[in-house]
């Protein structure tokens, strides 16, 4: 079908084949855009698609915004490399897109696991995400970390899975938390916004009760327990981060 699937790139050699193989045969094109990986991350993908773009990413949502333009197709189904395109999927897109289409885009459910569970609760699933849309009427905010999708209405909705693999394992899921929480602490800096220490106290208490008791984690166990945990630690951990930007940069400006 005419259809563009945009898949980024980081050192994902254990994850692109799977992504890759998902897709192949029916989009008649697939982009990668690689951040200069390291491991053989393009070599694999070569062998889907001639289409791969190396590029440093200095920001997410800019750079999504760029991969996204270089797809060829009106239409674009966007993928990370942890993600795959369920069996019923293709079917579900190709009767959306066949004929005069009325939506600018669709939601689809994203399943997540971690290892080899799959969150059912705690807000995880169906977590429906705008994955599948026209590149002219859609964008991506330009900050560098969890950056918001805005598209013109009317918006659709799908009901099959992009399967997603957020995490290895909760080593895995704890060195990303680490990660997001210091992108997040720079970009709070970066514009200047007021944090209070007791703001971040009440997120983290909220977070913890909103994910494990009012979207029902308890019901996936401990499992639930931690996503809970982690949910509130980062909120803990961004504001201890963003302190400590703030006390450095005093420090060097004497």
């Amino acid at each position: 079908m005419n259809l563009s699937v945009v898949i980024l790139t980081k050192n994902e050699e254990r994850n692109i084949r799977e992504c890759l193989a998902s897709v192949a045969g029916w989009a008649n094109e697939i982009v990668v855009v690689d951040d200069e990986s390291a491991d053989k991350t393009r070599e694999i993908a070569s062998q889907y698609t001639d289409k791969i773009i190396i590029k440093k990413m200095d920001n997410e949502g800019r750079h999504r915004n760029f991969a996204y333009a270089q797809a060829k197709n009106p239409w674009v189904l966007s993928l990370d490399a942890d993600e795959r395109a369920s069996p019923g999927l293709k079917e579900e897109i190709k009767d959306a897109l066949n004929g005069p289409v009325k939506y600018n885009g669709f939601t689809i459910p994203r399943r997540n696991y971690i290892g080899d569970y799959w969150v059912k609760y705690g807000g995880w699933y169906p977590s429906p995400q705008l994955k599948l849309f026209r590149k002219d009427k859609f964008r991506y905010e330009e900050v560098d970390v969890h950056p918001r999708a805005f598209m013109d209405e009317p918006c659709g909705h799908l009901k099959s899975d992009i399967i997603h693999y957020s995490y290895r394992n909760l080593e895995d899921f704890l060195q990303k938390l680490n990660n997001q929480t210091t992108r997040e602490a720079k970009k709070w800096f970066q514009q200047n916004k007021p944090m209070r220490l007791g703001r971040f106290i009440w997120r983290a208490v909220d977070r913890f009760t909103r994910t494990y008791i009012g979207r029902r984690g308890y019901k996936d166990g401990f499992m639930g327990f931690t996503v809970a945990y982690f949910a509130a630690l980062y909120q803990f951990l961004s504001y201890l981060k963003y302190r400590e930007i703030v006390r450095n940069r005093k420090t060097a400006n004497g």
